[in-house]
């Protein structure tokens, strides 16, 4: 008679879970190798394998002996997400459907300008935020990306432009955390994948060329400024607090005073004193986009060193909302202008392949979860009203 499948799962050996050598940070990689007896050089080697020649078999790390290639096939994969799909636009943006584990689809869009190459790429599978403005909260939230999941969006972008290798050039050559989730709600695997696109044996990018956009989780952005200086951006799209409430949902917890007095604390912990946050602001027809609206938001920022880009709300499906008009757009532009802000219009790139600005949605299963991280937020950080 032959064994049950009971009984073989329980004479089997449990599989072994590879290390993904993909999210690891420098520094984490050099505590893998220190931990497999191996000297910390090695982390170096393998970390510009990886990222600066986008190799991904251990079998082609020449520099490594065939006997520690051997045990890292035994203890450690480099596995980035899975394309889909990639569309192009007729602007040239590019958009990449990406699955990851457990099905669910993230997005990642390209935008090639005659000076630039900037990529934005997604922190979390859909968005617990819910900002009324935006297609990603509409597709409820499953989980936080994992460190290799970041930054494998960046390996993919790369990868697929030729511009990983010895005599590669950089295509990609800006990153905004500006696509699906809330940044901050995933802040260790962010800020892992962002070492990685900073450091000169990973990505080699300048802090001015990474920046994390943050609708206004206002203790992790204190906790950002202590361990991170890339560019900030403040999602903000209204200058009051009870209009904001009702676009961001988050402002009923973080008000704007609140989260400009945290933008401001990053601000004095930077390097360099000429620094300033991108302030991001999308115009909604007759919600937001009003002569005094523009005067108020000039009003509010005006002693802070910002510079602030308009967004014209990009339509999707299921939203009531309207497009501004050109005219509205510069309106509201010059009437900063005339305040002493500088201000810019997003021009809409990638909107024929639901790639531009809030269209981003993927494929989100089981879309009733929340992050823990956020729920404990929400029981240990009281609301603080501000008068």
């Amino acid at each position: 008679m032959s064994a049950s499948c009971a009984e073989i799962a329980q004479t089997e050996e449990p599989q072994k879970v590879k290390v993904n050598l993909l999210g690891l940070s420098a520094e984490k990689l050099a505590l893998f190798f220190a931990d497999i007896g191996e000297k910390p050089f090695r982390a170096t080697q393998v970390l510009k394998w990886i990222h600066q020649m986008g190799v991904d078999d251990f079998d082609q790390m020449t520099n490594l002996s065939k006997n520690l290639r051997e045990r890292l096939k035994e203890t450690a994969e480099i596995v980035a997400p899975e394309v889909v799909s990639q569309q192009d636009s007729a602007d040239g943006t590019s958009k990449w459907l990406i699955r990851v584990n457990g099905g669910s689809c993230i997005e990642t869009v390209f935008i090639p300008e005659k000076d630039r190459g900037t990529l934005c790429i997604s922190s979390q599978i859909g968005c617990s935020l819910d900002c009324s403005f935006c297609a990603t909260g509409k597709q409820g939230f499953n989980r936080d990306l994992t460190a290799a999941e970041i930054i494998g969006q960046v390996w993919i972008a790369a990868k697929s432009f030729g511009s990983l290798g010895p005599k590669a050039g950089r295509v990609v050559s800006n990153v905004v955390l500006m696509g699906m989730g809330e940044p901050l709600l995933n802040f260790d695997n962010v800020v892992d994948a962002m070492s990685l696109m900073l450091h000169d044996n990973g990505y080699g990018l300048s802090k001015r060329r990474v920046t994390l956009s943050t609708s206004g989780v206002v203790p992790m952005l204190d906790r950002l400024g202590d361990v991170s200086d890339v560019s900030l951006a403040i999602s903000l799209h209204a200058p009051n607090d009870k209009l904001r409430n009702e676009l961001v949902p988050i402002n009923k917890k973080y008000p704007i005073a609140m989260l400009l007095d945290s933008a401001r604390r990053y601000l004095e912990k930077m390097p360099d004193n000429r620094r300033k946050i991108t302030v991001e602001y999308t115009l909604i027809d007759q919600v937001n986009d009003r002569n005094e609206h523009a005067h108020e938001l000039a009003e509010l920022l005006s002693d802070i060193p910002c510079k602030i880009n308009l967004i014209p709300f990009n339509s999707f499906e299921g939203s009531d909302y309207k497009r501004v008009s050109n005219t509205t757009l510069s309106r509201f532009r010059d009437i900063l202008h005339n305040a002493g802000h500088t201000a810019t219009i997003r021009t809409t790139r990638g909107d024929d392949i639901a790639a531009a600005c809030g269209q981003l949605a993927g494929t989100v299963n089981d879309k009733t979860r929340r992050s823990e991280r956020y729920r404990r937020q929400d029981q240990e950080q009281p609301v603080r009203f501000v008068n």
